[in-house]
């Protein structure tokens, strides 16, 4: 295969289409410095197959020269042996890296951060700073910023590379300082440092101890990665599927059937309350069988009102626009939207049957208006109950610690669907009692 000036990721892309073998081949014909960059952009699995494929000598190169960070999300994939003989074929630097990396919890921030980055002493001219990033800049995953420290590491302050350029010679990183600065430490939790980066839009945040002193960065490349994964798994949560460990493309057949198997279940076990609900309701259903032609209309508007309050809460939860103590202006504020959301669906309804009435459409007997009242009445109380149920359904998840994009869009729509029947065929039941039932 001829990857000549061809970019790394597009290489990639071509690897990934060939069989294992050929990919194998090819990916050990590049260089040195292009298996380094080539590398970046494979997708987890291929990069694990392609290292089990390296003798010592490729496997070593890639490693000591690829981004800690995507090498510690390596690792984190690797069983205990590929991890053991991985070590040993880092030098000393990269070893030292490599393990005080691994060494922090697998949720926190410290696991996405690289040891890679420019930092200067407060006392420094702007001319040293430019002398120091040509020395040592060539290795640093940005060059956006530059870190002040004190002579302990302790971080100090950030300064924009525009601000030094700007700036004279002669300047000393003192006197550019206002120390007004962001940091995250490194146990802060993944999802904690996602919103820290989303309110700050930075390129790039200095990671910290618990005492400031700087230990590393952490890049917005790095953090667009995993809002992806965090985006991709919600979405998936949220349409009553398991979180896939890996693409929809590279999940096979027995994972994805497992997978969605379980959501699939409970569901299933939940709609059988809606028969025995209605079995509840049997004799009614006898005596009016009108009733029963628009269980379909009320049972779907009630699940879709509440899959819809579900999916606006969820997503405010995850940009952190609401808060567990703001379940009481949520439901005050669903309250009257469900309302009002049903009374329009009511009204609908209410009109459907009148028309069909009186245009003989459909003849649903003399007690007709009687009929169109429990249907718009019950539109009013199901959606109402729909939007109640699945905007607060996901605060009851995260009091519980759970995720809420667990109250998955299926999930509200068979709670709903149950309690709906009960209260069309309870509103039914006092309209119609003594008239048809």
């Amino acid at each position: 295969m001829n990857f000549q000036d061809t970019h790394p990721a597009d290489i990639a892309e071509q690897l990934s289409l060939v069989d294992v073998r050929e990919r194998n081949i090819a990916f050990i014909m590049l260089n040195g410095e292009e298996k380094v960059e080539v590398f970046s952009y494979l997708d987890i699995n291929t990069q694990k197959e392609i290292i089990k494929s390296l003798g010592d000598r490729d496997l070593s190169e890639v490693l000591n020269n690829i981004k800690p960070d995507d090498r510690t999300l390596l690792f984190e994939n690797f069983p205990d042996d590929l991890i053991k003989r991985s070590i040993n074929l880092l030098n000393e630097e990269e070893k030292e890296i490599a393990l005080s990396l691994i060494g922090y919890p697998i949720d926190c921030i410290a696991r996405l951060m690289t040891p890679n980055y420019v930092q200067a002493k407060s006392d420094w001219t702007v001319k040293q700073v430019f002398t120091h990033i040509k020395k040592f800049g060539k290795k640093a995953e940005t060059l956006n910023y530059i870190y002040i420290v004190d002579k302990h590491n302790k971080l100090i302050d950030d300064l924009r590379i525009g601000q030094l350029l700007m700036a004279d010679h002669e300047d000393t990183m003192l006197k550019l300082m206002d120390e007004n600065f962001i940091s995250i430490t490194t146990t802060t939790p993944i999802e904690t440092a996602l919103d820290i980066f989303e309110k700050y839009d930075r390129a790039a945040l200095p990671i910290t101890t618990e005492k400031g002193v700087l230990v590393g960065i952490v890049t917005a490349d790095d953090i667009l990665n995993k809002m992806k994964e965090r985006d991709t798994e919600d979405i998936q949560k949220f349409g009553g599927v398991e979180g896939l460990d890996l693409s929809y493309t590279k999940t096979s057949l027995v994972e994805l059937v497992r997978k969605r198997a379980g959501w699939l279940i409970i569901l299933f076990i939940g709609e059988m309350f809606t028969a025995s609900a209605m079995g509840y309701f049997d004799a009614e259903i006898e005596k009016a069988v009108v009733l029963a032609l628009f269980v379909p209309l009320i049972i779907s508007s009630g699940g879709n009102s509440g899959s819809q309050a579900a999916s606006l809460i969820i997503r405010a939860m995850a940009l952190g626009e609401l808060k567990l103590k703001d379940w009481w202006y949520v439901m005050r504020k669903e309250i009257l939207s469900g309302f009002f959301l049903g009374l329009i669906l009511g009204t609908i309804g209410f009109l459907r049957i009148f028309i069909w009435q009186q245009t003989g459409l459909y003849d649903y007997g003399i007690y007709w208006i009687w009929v169109a009242l429990s249907v718009s009445i019950s539109l009013i109380f199901i959606v109402l109950w729909g939007s109640l149920s699945g905007s607060l359904i996901p605060f009851l998840l995260r009091r519980a610690g759970l995720d809420p994009a667990t109250a998955s869009a299926p999930f509200v729509a068979t709670l709903v669907d149950v309690t709906g029947l009960i209260i069309y065929f309870s509103v039914a039941a006092m309209f119609l009692s003594d008239k048809i039932l």
